[in-house]
């Protein structure tokens, strides 16, 4: 991570550590992202409720997507298979719902804690393969902790 990412990540984990309402964190992980990385145009934290993806706060372009199953989707293949997923080019991957014609690139992380899921970060980009290692990396690490709010 770069010291920018390193920054943001110990705001994040100070937010955590520090704060016991957790979808105030929620919603504050969602500002502090989108506020600090200009190419995130949609940021929103997706929370497993059954075999469902309920989505929490988010800012950014409108969202279609309140509910997602966990057989549809990048958001859901994500989730199942348990690992993040990048999609450099969502035009060209059947999987990707589309809810904004902006959207171009996207990255999912799950948020879990073992084999067990409780959500996930999800973000999207208006730029073609807008996500690196970095962004990987960073979001992973925040997953990471978020999993002591659950």
């Amino acid at each position: 991570m770069q010291e920018k990412e390193k920054q943001i990540f110990e705001d994040i984990e100070s937010l955590v550590r520090d704060n016991k309402d957790r979808d105030e964190i929620l919603k504050e992980i969602v500002k502090v992202l989108k506020e600090n990385f200009s190419y995130y145009t949609w940021v929103g934290i997706y929370l497993l409720e059954k075999n469902e993806l309920v989505l929490g706060p988010f800012l950014g372009k409108p969202s279609f997507h309140m509910r997602i199953k966990l057989d549809k989707g990048i958001c859901g293949a994500a989730a199942r298979g348990k690992k993040t997923v990048i999609v450099p080019d969502v035009n060209a991957d059947p999987r990707y719902l589309a809810c904004s014609l902006e959207t171009k690139s996207e990255i999912v992380v799950p948020i879990m804690k073992g084999e067990k899921v409780f959500g996930e970060i999800d973000i999207d980009s208006d730029k073609p393969d807008a996500f690196g290692e970095n962004d990987k990396k960073l979001l992973e690490k925040i997953a990471e902790i978020l999993v002591e709010i659950f």
